[in-house]
């Protein structure tokens, strides 16, 4: 247990190449809300549909994806999940992983290379 006291929220900031075209995915895709936009930073920050999880964007130069943390939705039907996203042309990294008796995952990515993943519980 640390010896501070968690505030509750948690905002994940993600890079990308183009913020317009970040503000646009992020929106169409997922659905998530703008909050607010930084031009002078080139950095965004939207609501998802998680009560105090925030999204942020930031514009960068160099962008290296391939080592950043990989955010996790989970999702009562991923078959449903990955079919809306499919139909809206996101590109998934290959099928639908089973874990028997544990969890459903599919790996997908953001137009700049970011991994998200769904997650359906199979424990409950």
């Amino acid at each position: 247990m640390p010896g501070f006291e968690w505030k509750g929220d948690l905002t994940c900031s993600i890079g990308v190449r183009d913020l317009k075209k970040a503000i646009e995915w992020y929106t169409t895709i997922f659905g998530f809300k703008v909050l607010y936009v930084v031009e002078e930073i080139s950095w965004c920050e939207m609501a998802t549909h998680i009560p105090d999880v925030t999204v942020g964007v930031g514009e960068r130069e160099k962008l290296d994806v391939r080592d950043g943390a990989t955010l996790v939705f989970g999702t009562k039907d991923i078959e449903a999940a990955r079919m809306e996203f499919e139909a809206k042309g996101v590109r998934f990294d290959g099928p639908t992983i089973t874990i028997d008796g544990m969890v459903k995952l599919a790996t997908f990515f953001d137009p700049d290379g970011n991994k998200f993943m769904f997650s359906q519980s199979l424990s409950h």
